[in-house]
């Protein structure tokens, strides 16, 4: 048995109800209570559930419908229900006046005249209304964020090709997360300041990566949200394009990492293509598809979040060496291994990287040698013998990078530092003898760039760390590992030919923002310091669609 009762001229926020609904279904007299406002979409909900009751025939969506079921006759549970709903109310506007002051205003225009440089509008309203307010938003100059879902895809089409074309963006509907200059928008985490850039059509996509880079001890510059739909056919990839130039255009964002579930297509090529134009390293995941190569150009294919995350952390270490170092555009690459091992696998990776194959025959060690380039592994017994091997005496190798001082050709010289029990007392100081002799022979006119590697522990004789920093000490970088090490070499000997044109948004600088619908959003945003005005927003002319049309074509 159903009873029921409305509430006239009282709106609240559906989470807000939800949560009221499930504690007041909680009272040993009833057997399930729904509140919901009147909105046309509840209205079916309610008839859809087994709520319904023809008291809520003339509900309009600013008042509150409420339903009990019970399991036998009782009338006088609405007014236990009546009662203890206003004693829930009343506990929602006495939790609001709590704490730090939060700025309010009923009107739109009473929104923007408390915060005249808002630059986000923030949306949580029901869906059937979620479009319009997003265009007032739009019309404002404002971008948007819509954590509004049950919006129309054609709607969603056509405001964010108006923010597009307005120089905006709109996030969602949707949307759950975005994380911009700092600022927790909707669903988000606490995250440390890095040169991440993150892109993503799935929330929690978003936050686990975002988690995963910070696990890495990396942070993120930004989280842009685009909607569960943006990347389908009917949308077409809208926002994605404007937040690709976005960052693209952010001096902070050194890598850029998109998460999304499976595109459409032609929105993926259409994305891709958008993203091989940008002159940084860029992860692409699309959950659920397998690539068959692990990067196409700048663009770096995953297929989990937990790869994802530690492909942007490595091409993060990568880009902020790179900022240390001279480029030496045009040079090549000379890779001098004492591990045999290490040779081969400097040599595949950097095979890749130059779209040619390794050496199949490894005459006199050299495990690659193409475009000018040589990868050579000077363990191979042409080196040894009558020698020790160079992991025992460092010979050999100084005498190979000595050479360097000819070849001006040369503009990056990699190397490994192997450590452990039988190797070289210091390796190291080896390493930057040979080194130094060469640069003061070539003189400041011919740089060269020295990347190497560490093999070893601290406990090991020699010890990671300080042979580490002798190396450091001779300017000489000390990568994580070869990937990182290949990555930064090619990244030095080449140069990008497409320039950024986008210009960088405003917002980027810091979010200040109009908070439509749940007031936990605009509480969240106050608690870091983010400018916000909660616009308490209720439907127009009580939900009348017609009504509320003339009143706008009054304004």
């Amino acid at each position: 048995m159903i009873y029921a009762f409305i509430k006239k001229g009282s709106f609240q926020d559906s989470v807000s109800l939800m949560l009221i609904s499930r504690k007041l279904s909680a009272s040993p007299e009833v057997e399930e209570v729904s509140v919901m406002m009147g909105t046309p979409a509840n209205k079916s909900l309610l008839e859809t559930t087994g709520f319904w009751h023809d008291d809520f025939t003339d509900a309009t969506p600013n008042d509150i419908c409420a339903a009990v079921r019970v399991g036998a006759e009782n009338p006088g549970i609405v007014d236990l229900i009546r009662e203890q709903l206003e004693t829930e109310l009343t506990a929602i506007t006495q939790a609001a006046g709590q704490g730090q002051h939060l700025a309010k205003a009923r009107r739109w225009q009473s929104a923007c005249d408390k915060m005249p440089d808002a630059n986000l509008l923030l949306i949580s309203v029901a869906g059937e209304y979620a479009a319009g307010v997003a265009e007032q938003g739009l019309l404002s100059g404002k971008n948007v964020m819509m954590f509004s879902d049950n919006v129309p895809v054609e709607q969603e089409v056509a405001l964010k090709q108006q923010a597009r074309d307005r120089g905006l963006i709109v996030m969602g509907p949707d949307c759950g997360t975005a994380m911009i200059a700092g600022a927790p928008l909707a669903f988000a985490n606490v995250l440390p300041k890095g040169n991440i850039g993150i892109i993503g059509a799935s929330g929690t996509g978003i936050q686990e990566l975002a988690s995963q880079i910070a696990l890495h001890n990396h942070g993120v510059s930004h989280a842009i949200g685009l909607g569960g739909r943006d990347l389908s056919a009917e949308v077409g990839g809208i926002s994605a394009l404007t937040a690709l130039e976005w960052l693209a255009a952010d001096e902070q964002s050194k890598v850029l990492a998109f998460v999304s579930k499976p595109p459409a297509e032609a929105v993926r090529q259409k994305v891709i293509a958008a993203m091989q134009r940008i002159p940084k390293p860029i992860v692409a995941l699309f959950l659920g598809a397998k690539p068959e190569k692990c990067n196409e150009g700048n663009v770096w294919l995953a297929s989990t979040l937990s790869q994802a995350a530690q492909l942007a952390v490595m091409l993060a270490c990568v880009a902020e060496v790179t900022e240390t170092q001279s480029a030496v555009v045009g040079k090549t690459i000379s890779g001098l291994y004492a591990g045999g091992t290490l040779a081969a696998e400097a040599a595949m990776l950097l095979a890749a990287q130059l779209d040619v194959e390794p050496d199949a025959h490894h005459h006199n060690g050299i495990m690659l040698e193409a475009k000018g380039h040589r990868i050579v592994d000077l363990g191979d017994d042409v080196y040894t013998v009558g020698r020790p091997h160079p992991m025992i005496d460092p010979t050999t190798r100084s005498i190979e990078i000595e050479k360097l001082i000819q070849q001006k050709d040369v503009g990056v010289l990699l190397l490994d530092v192997v450590l452990g029990f039988g190797a070289c007392a210091d390796p190291a100081g080896a390493v930057v003898e040979a080194v130094q002799k060469v640069r003061e022979a070539r003189g400041p006119g011919n740089p060269l760039v020295v990347i190497a590697t560490l093999t070893g522990t601290e406990k090991d004789p020699q010890c990671r760390t300080t042979q580490a920093d002798t190396l450091l000490n001779a300017d000489i970088v000390v990568m994580n590992n070869l990937q990182e090490a290949i990555l930064l070499a090619t990244h030095l000997i080449t140069q990008h030919q497409h320039p950024v044109t986008a210009t960088r948004p405003a917002i980027l600088d810091g979010v200040k923002v109009i908070n439509a619908g749940l007031r936990s959003f605009a509480s969240d945003l106050q608690s870091t310091g983010t400018p916000v005005v909660h616009y308490q927003w209720a439907p127009v002319a009580g939900g009348n669609a017609r009504l509320a049309s003339l009143l706008k074509q009054l304004n």
